[in-house]
């Protein structure tokens, strides 16, 4: 389980990087990577990325932490966890560093990213649906590792201290939300439902949103922080039994997978719901078979054939797709370096010429570590072959996005159309009991 955080940084970056680099946090800063920077000079560099960009805005950075449940991985998965998460939500655009603190109880991930892209010039929009889109890929790769996640409709917003508190029933909104959910079913009204909270040791504030306070809290708990169910409106609405329930979308084209009913504890629980899962798996067997017919499909063999050449095809997009990708970020490095040691070659040529090496350092201290790092770079990228010019690498850029989009549009295609190959195959499967069965070459009636 890995639980994500982030706020803005405004001032003091250096100290920030200072302290997610403590080699003592660290490893001896074994457990530190960066991209498109380097950890030593990172708030250099971000500083001159944020010199191109026309709007430079109040933040400097954006500081993600990632904790992750006591004794659950290792240091060193942590640590890849990390950098594939920040490698997929700034998708090669901004400079970062991640470092996995192993000083405390529980492993944690410090992400820090230039708020500037150093692609474009433009800042993060950082919103609601960026900060949920961060939480789910941390849950995903979480998952791919074996690790545990908390279910968003639970658990979503929450620190590490906060899912703690709540698993071990000492949270303060945890106590408040099986309080509420506990004086629902007995209240006649809201007002009723008050009078309960009251006497059950609350305190109640109203205004524009309703408040509570247990005994020994220090700070009122706004409702509608423990979740969409907690509002004035849903505790008034479930009180009355009058919440509308959202209408599930039909889509009479659309198979999903057939109900396992005799492993069902829900079906043995309900016979209501045992009887919807006979007629729903009825009616996807039957969109299952006019699939197969509509699509020539007539052995099991056949449908083996087609799931795997959907399969070759969608992992083949995908490598492709990855490869430009790749290249795309290699460009974006180059010009990003170029543009540095193109700039401040002057002020290092005057550095070298210079007589006082000393003055000039502490004056032009910035700009030559800048121009140094470049150059290092450059040099390992090159490999004594000619530096490429700006605009051929533009013109390779250019054929790079149009590319990366078509192939991004094969990939969303044959991943659904796999996917959807998938769920039939599944039902086929569950159809002919094909475990059970020895004769894969059985027709498909």
């Amino acid at each position: 389980m890995a639980i994500t955080k982030n706020h803005a940084i405004d001032t003091t970056l250096k100290t920030a990087i200072d302290y997610i680099l403590n080699p003592d946090k660290t490893d001896g800063k074994l457990l530190v990577s960066s991209f498109s920077c380097s950890p030593e000079t990172a708030d250099l560099e971000f500083e001159w990325t944020r010199q191109y960009a026309i709007d430079k805005g109040k933040h400097l950075a954006r500081h993600i932490i990632q904790s992750f449940e006591l004794g659950e991985t290792t240091p060193e998965q942590a640590h890849e966890i990390g950098v594939k998460l920040a490698n997929e939500i700034f998708g090669g655009r901004f400079e970062f560093i991640v470092s996995t603190h192993t000083d405390r109880g529980h492993i944690h991930n410090h992400i820090i990213c230039n708020d500037v892209s150093f692609v474009d010039y433009k800042h993060i929009h950082i919103n609601k649906k960026w900060y949920y889109n961060t939480r789910r890929i941390s849950d995903r790769i979480c998952h791919e590792y074996g690790l545990s996640v908390i279910e968003p409709s639970a658990e979503r917003g929450k620190s590490y201290m906060e899912y703690t508190a709540a698993k071990n029933g000492t949270s303060w909104k945890a106590k408040l939300k099986n309080m509420i959910d506990a004086l629902i079913p007995q209240a006649k009204d809201f007002d009723d439902f008050l009078r309960l909270m009251q006497e059950n040791g609350y305190e109640v504030k109203q205004g524009k949103y309703i408040s509570f306070r247990a005994d020994g809290q220090e700070r009122f708990t706004r409702a509608k922080t423990i979740g969409a169910n907690y509002t004035e409106e849903a505790i008034a609405e479930r009180i009355t039994g009058k919440k509308t329930r959202r209408q599930p979308s039909r889509d009479d084209k659309h198979i999903s997978l057939l109900i396992g009913i005799h492993n069902s504890i829900k079906a043995q629980q309900s016979g209501g719901y045992e009887h919807w899962a006979k007629i729903n798996n009825l009616q996807q067997a039957s969109k299952t078979i006019n699939f197969l017919t509509e699509n020539g499909i007539h052995t099991y063999e056949d449908l083996v054939v087609r799931v795997d050449e959907m399969s070759r095809k969608f992992y083949e997009t995908t490598d492709n797709l990855k490869s430009v990708e790749k290249r795309i970020e290699e460009i974006n490095m180059l010009k990003k370096n170029i543009r540095t040691y193109q700039t401040l070659r002057p002020i290092y040529a005057k550095y070298r010429m210079t007589k006082n090496k000393d003055d000039f350092e502490r004056e032009h201290r910035s700009e030559i570590i800048l121009f140094e790092a470049a150059r290092k770079y450059l040099s390992s990228v090159v490999d004594g072959n000619k530096l490429p010019s700006v605009e051929s690498l533009n013109t390779e850029l250019a054929k790079l996005t149009e590319r990366k989009q078509q192939l991004y549009a094969e990939y969303r295609e044959s991943k659904k159309a796999l996917s959807e190959m998938d769920v039939i195959k599944a039902n086929v499967d569950k159809i002919l009991d094909v475990p059970k069965r020895h004769n894969r070459e059985q027709e498909i009636e």
